[in-house]
């Protein structure tokens, strides 16, 4: 069904003043060889490592979903840290922590990039999956062990070439910010949402649509998200309640079920911490922060702004133009 702006501008109109309290809210908050290989333990010098503080808030058949998989046919390790890197070409590494520190990072930098990637180590003895989201090249992935503080030491470290299978796979995989399986709820409700979209751009409006329309921005938990909040997606569709992060990460596992290319992107509005969604559509490119068509040209599609804007015609204005969107990190 082709929409038209005056349809699109009357979704939005319960809510301006929840969006223009989260505005606020969110400027306030401060949230080898095959089989096996040996990698540098780093006992090197002490590093700082600050916590991000900031959290972005703004507010079957048919299922196709890539699961990762540590598959021990390349891995680097030592007494602290078991890497499984057999599956890079498909966008990931999958990293086991083996000691005892109750709080680890893992970054991971490409050569030539400015940007690192900061994670924490949630998992104990168990796998968990980063992306390689800036696309082939030499990267070199570190763990740390906290010492005190913003101190850690270094426990582990390799540097490998990345060359992808293709440019999509690190934003179809399910990750620690976008997180779900084949029995994921978000999974089986964007299934659900889809059956009958002939195309891909169908699917984006009809999931756009849907968080939209149900889920409300939580001021509270604005207010008391803490540093390294990770988004739990089903139980986010469950109460259809959150902050940016959350419709996020709820959007991007709903597309990524369906074969969608979707990057999670942090970044500013302004002065304001958000996340928003990049998406791939065939036969368009990539399509940055924005996921609505209204049957003539493209609209931005940035969820929470999208169902908190209370269908002002100046805060459209706003989610519309691009350079309003200052990407950070893209998971």
């Amino acid at each position: 069904m082709t929409k038209t702006r005056g349809d699109f501008m009357n979704t939005y109109k319960k809510i301006l003043a929840l969006m223009l309290c989260g505005l606020l809210t969110l400027t306030l908050l401060a949230g080898c060889s095959p089989g096996g290989g040996a990698a540098s333990s780093g006992s090197e010098a002490v590093v700082m490592i600050e916590d991000n503080d900031d959290v972005p808030l703004l507010n079957t058949p048919g299922i196709s979903v890539l699961t990762p998989s540590a598959d021990g046919i390349k891995v680097y390790k030592n007494t602290k840290v078991y890497m499984d890197a057999s599956n890079i070409s498909q966008g990931y590494v999958m990293v086991k922590y083996l000691g005892k520190n109750s709080k680890i990072k893992i970054q991971i930098k490409r050569s030539g990039s400015a940007v690192t990637y900061t994670y924490d180590i949630n998992k104990r003895d168990a796998f968990e999956v980063f992306p390689f989201s800036e696309g082939n090249g030499s990267y070199t992935i570190k763990v740390f062990e906290n010492i005190s503080g913003t101190k850690y030491s270094q426990a582990f470290s390799k540097t490998m070439t990345v060359n992808l299978a293709n440019q999509f796979l690190p934003f179809l995989y399910p990750n620690q910010y976008v997180d779900f399986t084949a029995d994921s709820d978000v999974v089986k409700k964007a299934q659900e949402l889809t059956t009958a979209a002939a195309v891909d751009l169908d699917k984006v409006e009809k999931i756009y649509d849907y968080v939209v329309g149900t889920f409300t921005y939580d001021r509270e938990k604005a207010a008391t998200v803490k540093s390294g909040y990770l988004p739990d997606t089903d139980y986010i569709l469950l109460i259809k309640k959150g902050i940016c992060f959350d419709y996020a990460a709820v959007m991007s596992a709903m597309l990524r079920s369906q074969n969608i290319p979707s990057k999670l992107v942090v970044g500013y509005t302004g002065n304001a911490y958000h996340a928003w969604i990049n998406v791939y559509i065939k036969g368009e490119g990539w399509v940055d922060a924005m996921i609505y068509f209204d049957g003539t040209k493209w609209q931005i599609m940035d969820p929470t702004f999208a169902s908190t804007a209370g269908k002002s015609e100046a805060i459209i204005k706003y989610i519309s133009n691009p350079e309003n969107y200052k990407a950070k990190y893209t998971y």
